[in-house]
């Protein structure tokens, strides 16, 4: 198969883009992710699907437990910010403020409204490992605001690997 042509039809996948947050004791992290879904009503699950090699998937590993963010459509720079490893300096990654989860993991105040996880489930997929997590918390901090798409940025992540893109 062509390699340009499946990146140019899977980037047109409709995706949310949000921030992870993941810890393992004092170690946090944050990090930009457009792979994630509610999988399930009955229990309420939330999928995100992790890069194998990043610093986000040892910390979910090691902790167990994860939280989804989910950004104002207004502000979106925020998600360069956190294409790399975060920075923690007190209570905040990346000089945005957190709070701590009933879990452990980071939960963004700036955030508009927020999930916390505790995996029950993990699958290996090759480049990636799906994390499948129950609700253990949530709330919402601005109802009215739309939450950020990939597509409102000009970031590109899906189909094949890039060259110097790991």
């Amino acid at each position: 198969m062509d390699i340009e042509l499946i990146n140019r039809v899977t980037f047109k996948i409709p995706n949310a883009l949000v921030l992870v947050g993941a810890a393992s004791g004092e170690e946090w992290n944050g990090m930009t992710t457009s792979w994630v879904t509610q999988l399930s009503q009955e229990p309420v699950l939330i999928g995100i699907s992790v890069d194998n090699d990043a610093v986000t998937h040892r910390l979910i590993t090691e902790g167990g437990a994860f939280s989804v963010n989910l950004w104002s459509s207004e502000d979106t720079r925020v998600f360069v910010r956190f294409s790399k490893p975060a920075v923690r300096e007190g209570s905040t990654l990346n000089g945005r403020p957190v709070r701590v989860g009933k879990t452990g993991v980071p939960i963004f105040e700036e955030a508009i409204a927020w999930i916390e996880c505790r995996v029950v489930q993990a699958h290996d997929l090759g480049s990636h490992t799906l994390f499948i997590g129950e609700i253990v918390d949530l709330g919402i901090n601005d109802d009215e605001t739309r939450a950020a798409a990939l597509s409102d940025t000009r970031l590109k992540y899906g189909g094949v690997r890039r060259p110097g893109h790991r």
